[in-house]
């Protein structure tokens, strides 16, 4: 039994992820990632140089803002992106921000004036990002199409000349280097570190390059590197030596971002580990959208044409159709005839084509590896148990009320080791004493299993109920009611001081309490689905009781009016961020004092 809490922690809240089987499963190329919550909203979209070293970063480590604890809460899943580069990785992941506006990315507005690479006039010319009137003062290189493409050229021309980005009121005042210049990104003039003739070298370098003459850069770059090397001053040497590769990176042509304003989709289909899948991607306006990847059902044997042609005619049969279809296999046969569809006919098309290969075949790895290690989960939890057979469908039964208030039942169902979703269930609990958890789970599983004791419904491999002894003396008083006896049932207690890890097994059978150990690849999946259970439960019980109050318990807080309870749910993204904040968090909103503060912190608790 669990009973909801005003806080919940984020290993609960995002118990439906299971972030060891995802990250299992994750490349270490580069490319960009989406969170999503679980009505499937795309909470936070980035970018990575290594995906599964970025990933794990979130789920392994602590000490995160307030911003993505909260946000790590809410995660239920995450798709990927794989690309060629860092830096297709970079346009992709702005590309999707913009179509998508996630929650937790943080956005800036845009007006619609071109953007501009601007430098300013001096001594030491600042280089800056610019839209608007122009100044006589300072040179302007553009248009560029958008404000990304002005931002990435920045970035990349700062790494390799190190030109200033402050505003002259910071530039005149500096009294020592600022960060950019110990990450390398600035020669620090405002406190002489760089001459103003070598400065001035840099910005004629830089000039040369944005307009154009990017060989003539290169080609003189080159030279003074092995004209250093020559003379032995190796540091000088590896400097040019890493602004030509920096050079280089900016010539790297990207292919997730087109000139022409093209409505198209790449769909690649392979047939690897004997599964056949179908990786879409989508391009509007010349803009890559990420992609996805999709396997069918009774696909056995079936050749990799067969499975794209299949596709094309269900998908589009349902969706409008693109200006045009690349596809990876063509000719193929039995493509609807009012489809303009072909292979790749340039190298931007190949690179396409290539990358959602590629997301295709990481696609069928990672389900591959998810495959074997719910085998493996459901394997060990039989030879635990001494079940006959392994447990393909299990259910889950928890508890969740507010002293007595708002009670509500879950049952969460796991088949083949994975969360199926669309069998979930809730029960709003009626007619019992406000607390009496034992009568809440009696009226719970005799709602649920007279379906299963008429034969409506089919019956699981296992029952797991949370709570201990006395809730799953329960389970069993219900199922000989019910005549469904031979079902296997747990009762999952909580270990001592309700840590993860040290719960007790109370099995139907067994005269003893069973302890698994914490590596037992079986208590692993018993403490998902349980913490799925858990999960689902509360958020059940919050629904009911929001929706029996009808107000916010904001509005119970006295000094906290109309304004200020605005401020805070829009500072902390709704109720549940409020109550996760600490006291001093909510002492940093404007018009919120620590007195108020405290007392927003007790009533929400």
């Amino acid at each position: 039994m669990s009973s909801a809490k005003s806080v919940t922690n984020s290993t609960q809240a995002s118990a439906a992820f299971d972030s060891r089987e995802f990250l299992a499963t994750l490349t270490e190329a580069p490319g960009v990632y989406r969170m999503l919550d679980a009505d499937r909203a795309v909470l936070y979209v980035g970018k990575a140089k290594n995906l599964k070293k970025r990933v794990s970063s979130y789920f392994n480590k602590g000490g995160h803002s307030p911003r993505i604890a909260l946000m790590l809460q809410q995660v239920a899943a995450m798709e990927v992106t794989a690309t060629r580069s860092e830096a297709e990785a970079l346009i992709l992941e702005n590309t999707l921000i913009k179509k998508l506006t996630p929650k937790y990315n943080i956005l800036f507005r845009d007006d619609k004036s071109y953007p501009y690479i601007g430098l300013s006039g001096g001594e030491f010319p600042r280089l800056f990002y610019h839209r608007g009137a122009f100044e006589k003062k300072s040179q302007y290189f553009g248009p560029f199409p958008n404000g990304l493409a002005v931002r990435e050229s920045i970035q990349l021309i700062q790494k390799t000349f190190m030109l200033r980005t402050c505003e002259e009121s910071v530039f005149a005042n500096r009294s020592r280097p600022c960060l950019m210049h110990q990450i390398k990104r600035c020669k620090a003039p405002c406190v002489g570190f760089v001459s103003q003739q070598d400065y001035a070298a840099d910005v004629r370098l830089a000039e040369l390059f944005l307009r154009g003459r990017h060989s003539e850069v290169i080609e003189g770059l080159t030279r003074q590197m092995e004209a250093a090397a020559t003379e032995l001053r190796f540091e000088e040497a590896a400097a040019l030596r890493d602004q030509i590769r920096s050079l280089q990176a900016v010539l790297h042509r990207q292919y997730v971002s087109s000139t022409k304003d093209a409505d198209v989709d790449i769909i690649a289909a392979v047939v690897e580990r004997g599964s056949l899948c179908v990786n879409l991607a989508m391009v509007r306006g010349g803009l890559h959208l990420g992609d996805r990847a999709y396997f069918p059902q009774a696909a056995a044997e079936a050749e990799a044409g067969e499975g794209l042609a299949a596709f094309v005619a269900q998908h589009y049969a349902e969706q409008p159709a693109p200006a045009r279809l690349i596809l990876n296999l063509y000719p193929v046969e039995d493509l609807p005839e009012s489809l303009n569809a072909g292979g790749p006919k340039n190298e931007m098309e190949r690179a396409w084509v290539e990358m959602a290969l590629t997301n295709a075949r990481l696609a069928v790895q990672a389900r591959w590896q998810a495959k074997a290690r719910s085998s493996g989960r459901l394997a060990a939890l039989q030879e635990a148990l001494d079940l006959a057979e392994p447990p393909r469908r299990i259910e889950c039964f928890d508890i969740s009320h507010t002293m007595g208030e708002g009670t509500v039942a879950s049952c969460v169902v796991c088949v083949d080791g994975a969360m199926k979703k669309g069998d979930y269930r809730r029960f709003n609990i009626e007619g019992i004493q406000p607390g009496d958890d034992y009568a809440a789970m009696r009226q719970a599983l005799t709602r649920r299993y007279e379906k299963v004791a008429t034969g409506e419904t089919a019956a699981p491999d296992l029952v797991l109920i949370d709570g201990g002894k006395g809730q799953h003396r329960v389970a069993r008083e219900v199922f000989a009611e019910l005549g469904l006896d031979h079902l296997a049932s747990i009762g999952v207690a909580k270990g001592e001081d309700r840590k993860p890890g040290l719960e007790t097994l109370f099995v139907h059978g067994r005269s003893m309490p069973l302890q698994l150990g914490m590596d037992h690849a079986g208590f692993h999946l018993i403490q998902e689905i349980r913490d799925e259970a858990h999960r689902f439960a509360i958020v059940g019980h919050r629904a009911r009781r929001a929706k029996a109050r009808g107000r916010s318990k904001l509005e119970d807080v006295a000094g906290v009016g109309p304004a200020r309870r605005k401020k805070l749910l829009a500072q902390f993204g709704g109720l549940d961020g409020v109550k996760a904040a600490t006291i001093e968090d909510l002492c940093r909103v404007d018009g919120i004092s620590r007195r108020l503060a405290e007392e927003i912190h007790k009533t929400l608790r």
